[in-house]
C-alpha cells in the first residue's frame, strides 16, 4: 500500500514547482484593443528589446534555480538565431504579483517591446494588467487558462490539449467511449472539465465520471464505485487526471483488483507517467496511455543546455526557449508586426526546444505531442509528435 501522505506532499510540490501555481483564484485578463493589431510593431533589422522576467530574489533556492534555468534557456535560444539580435534584459519578480507588475512597467519604462514570463499566474495575471494600456504583449510561463486572453498568452503545457490529443487518438483506436476518474480537489476539476472539453471536441462519449476525496482512505473506500461504474457503463479507456506523485499509482493498482479488465479498459493519464521513471515499472501502469513532447527533440534540447551549462535543464526551461525562438522566427521574417496578437498567433506555428506550437489568439496554446505507451516498463511511442500543422487549429 503507498503511503498518501509522501504522495501528497510530493504532488503539491510539483504543482507549486513545475505546474506554475495554476490552480490559484480565477483572475480577469484585460484586452488591448485593435483586435489583431495589439502589440508593439518592430524594426526587424534592428535588435528586438524582450524583457524577461523571472522568479528570482525571493529568497527561495527553488525560485532562484528556476529564474537562472529560465534565463539560461533565453540565451541558448538566442545564440541559436541567425541574422536577428534579441536585445534581453532581465528582472527579478521574487515570485510576488505586486513586485512582477513594478518590474514589469519598468521594462516597458526601458523599451520592452514584449515581456517573457514571469511564471506563476497571479504574477502573470498582475503583469498582463500593469503593461495593458501600454499595449505591450506577455508570453507568461504558466499553464493556467484562466489567465488567458487579452495580452497575456501562455506558454505552459495546458490540460486541454493533452486531453485533446489523447481522446482524438482513443477514439482513432476505437476506444471512444471513456470514463474520466478525478480527485475532487480544484487541480482534479480542471482536468475533468479539460477531458469532457476533449470528449465533445472528438465527439467521443463520456463513459461516466468517478470522483474520490484526496486521501488514502478517501480513494480506497471510492475505488469499489468508481469500478463498478466502469464495467457497468461500457467504458474503452478510463482517463485519470491524477499524476504519478499523488493518487495515480493507487488506482492503477486497485481497480484491477476490483474486477476492472485491462485487457477491456485502456488506461489512459493526463499527466506525465514517466515522471518518476519508477512508475514505469509498476504493473498498473504496463500497457497505458499518456502524451510528451517530441522526444527527440526534447532529448536534443537537454543534451545542449547540459553541454553549455554543466547540468540539465528544468523542466519547465523550454519555455523560455520557445519565446525567444518565435520571436527570432517572425523577426527574422521581416515582420514589422511580430509582436503583434497577428504575428503571434500565426496559423504555422513555431519550433521549439520540444517540438511544434502554436498560439492561440485567446492567449492559450497548442502543441504538437507524442502519445506513448508503457510497455515491458519502457516507453513506447504509438503515434509520433506531428512535425506541422495541418490547420488553422481549434
Amino acid at each position: 500500500m503507498f503511503s498518501l501522505l509522501s504522495m501528497s506532499k510530493k504532488f503539491t510540490g510539483r504543482i507549486v514547482a513545475l505546474m506554475s501555481i495554476i490552480w490559484l483564484a480565477a483572475c480577469q485578463p484585460i484586452s488591448l484593443s485593435g483586435g489583431g493589431s495589439g502589440g508593439q510593431r518592430i524594426d526587424p533589422k534592428a535588435p528586438v528589446p524582450v524583457a524577461l522576467l523571472v522568479p528570482g530574489g525571493s529568497g527561495n533556492g527553488g525560485d532562484d534555480l528556476l529564474a537562472k534555468n529560465l534565463e539560461n534557456a533565453a540565451r541558448l535560444a538566442m545564440a541559436d538565431l541567425q541574422g536577428v539580435k534579441i536585445d534581453l534584459r532581465v528582472y527579478n519578480t521574487a515570485g510576488n504579483p505586486t513586485q512582477a507588475a513594478s518590474v514589469a512597467t519598468k521594462a516597458v519604462n526601458d523599451g520592452a517591446k514584449i515581456i517573457i514570463g514571469p511564471l506563476y499566474a497571479e504574477a502573470a495575471n498582475a503583469v498582463g494588467l500593469a503593461v495593458a494600456d501600454r499595449n505591450v504583449n506577455v508570453l507568461a510561463f504558466s499553464n493556467n487558462a484562466q489567465i488567458a486572453g487579452g495580452n497575456v498568452f501562455i506558454l505552459g503545457h495546458t490540460f486541454q490539449n493533452t486531453a485533446n490529443r489523447l481522446v482524438q487518438f482513443a477514439k482513432q483506436q476505437g476506444r471512444g467511449n471513456i470514463m474520466t476518474v478525478h480527485a475532487r480537489t480544484n487541480a482534479g476539476e480542471v482536468g475533468r472539465a479539460a477531458i469532457a472539453g476533449a470528449i465533445a471536441n472528438a465527439g467521443a462519449t463520456q463513459a461516466g465520471v468517478g470522483s474520490y476525496e484526496f486521501s488514502q482512505e478517501g480513494i480506497t473506500s471510492a475505488v469499489p464505485g468508481i469500478a463498478n461504474t466502469i464495467r457497468s457503463s461500457g467504458a474503452q479507456a478510463v482517463f485519470f487526471t491524477s499524476d504519478t506523485a499523488g493518487a495515480l499509482p493507487l488506482l492503477i493498482q486497485m481497480l484491477p483488483e476490483n474486477g476492472v479488465d485491462r485487457n477491456i479498459v485502456k488506461f489512459i493519464g493526463l499527466t506525465r507517467w514517466d515522471i518518476p521513471a519508477q512508475t514505469l515499472g509498476l504493473p498498473g501502469a504496463q500497457g497505458g496511455w499518456f502524451a510528451l513532447p517530441h522526444p527527440g527533440m526534447s532529448a536534443k534540447f537537454n543534451s545542449r543546455y547540459s553541454a553549455a551549462y554543466g547540468q540539465p535543464p528544468h523542466a519547465i526551461a523550454n519555455l523560455s526557449y520557445d519565446a525567444i525562438a518565435a520571436i527570432g522566427a517572425l523577426a527574422k521574417a521581416g515582420k514589422s508586426n511580430a509582436l503583434t496578437v497577428s504575428g503571434l498567433t500565426q496559423g504555422s506555428g513555431f519550433v521549439g526546444a520540444s517540438g511544434i506550437f502554436r498560439l492561440r489568439a485567446d492567449g492559450t496554446n497548442q502543441r504538437g505531442l507524442a502519445v506513448a505507451q508503457i510497455q515491458n516498463s519502457q516507453i513506447v511511442i504509438v503515434d509520433a509528435a506531428p512535425s506541422s500543422f495541418g490547420g488553422p487549429g481549434f
